[in-house]
């Protein structure tokens, strides 16, 4: 009896979660897209404050952000023991600086902004709300933590299994957080259905043409994949490199932040007037509904979010790597002369699970997203990518 009382305990956290973040997310969201519709149009005004905007960023962590800037790494220090509790004023700070970041033309994403809002939220509400209510476990703290990730992701993308596994898998290498599956689950599809019912739209598309699974494809899709994976690895490392070349440059930080905004402007207008600003939606709807894609996009879109990011402007890297990876497949299927929007589903997944040392959550990305007949093919290039990313990853503090 003691069990299920356990189990009932954790089934109705899951849920209270899976309704409150999911608000969250909507109202995170749905500025976002407002945000967004605004720099398009105005983009060659908006651009020109962006070493403004940047040093308000900059200031709005040093003054009132204090441990917020640490981000994603608050929760892994929590899902991993090393703390107890992350401050709530990330949740205010880290969603301004992100809605600041795509209006005046940054490239970033926002699934990163969206589990770290969950995570905090959740972890808040266990701690002061809800602490009388939860069963004793030796792994509460990241039960809580990752419930509220799983809450997060679904909550803001609609791929509540998806979610609810990547949350599982995220903390450690090739461990699941098997004990968070009732809450995490329960959460990540209350979130989604919430988010859906409140009026947020999340990309999906469907796959006309697969090609028969033979010996010659399996080989050619674990070569595609190592590519992806490649790409994912590149990513990765890059991100961490800048980062540390930016805390070389010997200038107080605010001025530094001002320059090197005046960089990333320059470049965001001379290439492409903010194609490659912020979330690639735009390159990703290009690579599925017959678009312009240039060979060289995955490669732009890869230097400005990583520079984005780098020097200090805030968003997520999730979205980014989606559109790096469909349009890297597009580059490679106009290549080799496959089908293009086939490749473009297969680097979408493959590129994120290569940069986030992830495999079980893209897989069911590709089936959640682009239909379940996929997975097959997606296998393999998931597989390959995530075996040639040497555990490589954006998450500096994920255990190996």
């Amino acid at each position: 009896m003691g069990k299920v009382k356990r189990h009932i305990q954790w089934m109705m956290f899951g849920l209270i979660i899976g309704v409150l973040v999911g608000i969250l997310e909507v109202i995170f969201g749905k500025v976002l897209l407002i945000a967004t519709n605004i720099r398009i149009n105005y983009f060659m005004i908006l651009i020109f404050f962006l070493p403004i905007v940047g040093v308000f960023i900059k200031w709005l962590y040093s003054v009132y952000g204090k441990e917020s800037n640490k981000g994603m790494t608050l929760l892994f220090e929590v899902g991993q023991h090393t703390r107890e509790a992350i401050p709530a004023r990330l949740i205010p700070i880290v969603t301004l600086s992100t809605w600041l970041t795509h209006l005046i033309g940054g490239s970033a994403g926002r699934e990163g902004v969206a589990i770290q809002i969950g995570g905090t939220f959740t972890n808040w509400f266990s701690n002061h709300v809800w602490k009388d209510f939860l069963p004793s476990h030796e792994k509460k703290q990241q039960m809580i933590l990752v419930t509220g990730m799983a809450a997060g992701f679904a909550g803001l993308f609609h791929t509540p299994i998806a979610a609810t596994f990547f949350s599982m898998e995220l903390l450690a290498v090739g461990h699941l957080s098997i004990e968070s599956l009732l809450s995490a689950s329960i959460a990540a599809v209350t979130s989604s259905y919430v988010s859906q019912f409140l009026g947020l739209a999340a990309f999906s598309t469907t796959i006309d043409y697969y090609p028969k699974l033979t010996i010659q494809w399996v080989i050619l899709l674990c070569l595609l994949g190592c590519v992806f994976g490649l790409v994912g690895r590149i990513f990765s490392i890059s991100l961490h490199k800048v980062k540390g070349w930016v805390q070389l440059i010997q200038l107080p930080i605010y001025k530094k932040m001002f320059f090197l905004s005046l960089i990333l402007m320059i470049g965001l207008i001379v290439a492409g007037r903010g194609r490659y600003s912020g979330l690639g939606s735009n390159l990703v709807e290009a690579a599925f509904h017959g678009g312009t894609i240039y060979s060289f996009d995955f490669l732009l879109k890869l230097l400005f979010t990583v520079f984005t990011l780098a020097i200090g402007f805030q968003g997520g890297e999730v979205t980014p790597l989606f559109s790096i990876g469909a349009t890297c497949g597009v580059f490679l299927a106009q290549l080799c002369g496959l089908p293009v929007e086939f490749l473009a589903s297969l680097g979408f997944v493959s590129v994120f699970s290569s940069a986030t040392n992830t495999l079980i959550a893209p897989l069911l990305i590709a089936g959640e997203i682009f239909g379940f007949d996929l997975l097959p093919y997606a296998f393999f290039t998931i597989i390959a990518s995530y075996i040639i990313n040497n555990n490589d990853s954006i998450y500096p503090k994920q255990k190996v």
